[in-house]
């Protein structure tokens, strides 16, 4: 760190490093010291920093920071050199492309007290930090279920890793982080209608620790693109939409029957419909603005390694069900508190 601030880097210059390269060229107590790729910047992408061929010429720059946006089957490797210097790593989602190596990856920077955290972006989502915190808040009441669906056109920018590890993560850590809870067991069918060896399409059904029913529908097989979360409970529905990053409030009403047969049954009826206004930032820098804090150790309102861990653990569990066909019980262990 120097006077005007935090030294960071940046690994890949994909569709979702360039956008990485933009904040960061404009993130206040940063400075973009250089970004590595060894295809170049043929796309004008680094903001004017220095383009470097590898890892190793970043380090030596000297960094505190470093944020990895090359493809997932590169995160393990690239996470561990850059632990091994000493230096702290914003890595995107999913942490890694295998449970074993999204462990390694917690124990090496673990171990030498490093400041790293995962891009899982939906936590910055606008819509969904207002339900997260109006859910700790009690609005709710008792949470019965969890709905997402994450659907739209196939992304050409992913070729490693299918629909579950790239798409489903983010619904898996969404589910857990808005909730508080865990899952302790999941069950999933999966398609592949592209011609890929990864699967396209994901229905999954699942329990957390509390009991709450969580439900996910992911694919990169329909034209329509939806981004949708909603949370059931005792005194209503929130309905998260995180590409206009809308939420609204679908209260039950409070309704006397006449109906002498109906009288028992204990129900729900349709009450007010609220919508609320709720401030608009960009997500990445929102998701920037917390890790930069928390290397400063102002904050820890990040996606730690370790809840990254989880999200892989999840993830997998999903892709053995459909393998399987059988329900995955997921035990404390297995998803690392």
């Amino acid at each position: 760190m120097t006077a005007a601030g935090l030294r960071a880097g940046l690994i890949g210059l994909g569709s979702m490093g360039r956008h990485h390269a933009r904040v960061l060229a404009g993130l206040d107590g940063v400075e973009l010291v250089a970004v590595v790729d060894p295809m170049g910047d043929k796309n004008g992408w680094a903001q004017g920093a220095p383009v470097l061929s590898t890892v190793d010429e970043l380090i030596a720059l000297g960094i505190d920071y470093a944020v990895v946006a090359c493809p997932t089957a590169l995160h393990e490797e690239v996470g561990l050199k850059l632990a091994e210097a000493g230096v702290g790593a914003l890595i995107e989602k999913p942490l890694a492309d295998t449970v074993e190596g999204a462990r390694r990856l917690v124990e090496a920077f673990e171990s030498r007290g490093l400041v790293a955290g995962v891009g899982h972006i939906e936590r910055c989502n606008p819509a969904l930090r207002s339900l997260r915190s109006r859910l700790e808040a009690g609005e709710l009441g008792d949470v019965f279920q969890v709905v997402t669906r994450r659907q739209g056109p196939f992304p050409h920018r992913i070729a490693d890793v299918g629909v579950v590890k790239d798409l489903a993560t983010h619904d898996i850590d969404l589910t857990a982080w808005v909730t508080g809870q865990q899952y302790t067991s999941i069950a999933a069918h999966t398609v592949s209608k592209s011609g890929r060896p990864h699967e396209d399409m994901v229905s999954a059904v699942g329990k957390l620790s509390d009991g709450t029913m969580v439900s996910h529908l992911v694919n990169w097989l329909s034209p329509l693109k939806e981004r949708f979360t909603s949370v059931t409970g005792e005194r209503g529905c929130f309905i998260a939409d995180t590409l206009t990053a809308d939420l609204t409030f679908y209260s039950n009403a409070a309704v006397t029957t006449e109906w002498e047969a109906l009288q028992a049954f204990r129900g729900v009826s349709e009450g007010d419909m609220i919508r609320y206004a709720i401030p608009k930032r960009e997500p990445l820098l929102v998701e920037h603005e917390l890790f930069r804090d928390a290397v400063l150790g102002k904050s820890r309102d990040i996606c730690t390694l370790r809840q990254g861990l989880r999200t892989v653990e999840v993830a997998a569990a999903v892709i053995d069900s459909a393998k399987s066909g059988a329900t995955v019980q997921l035990t404390p262990e297995d998803v690392a508190s």
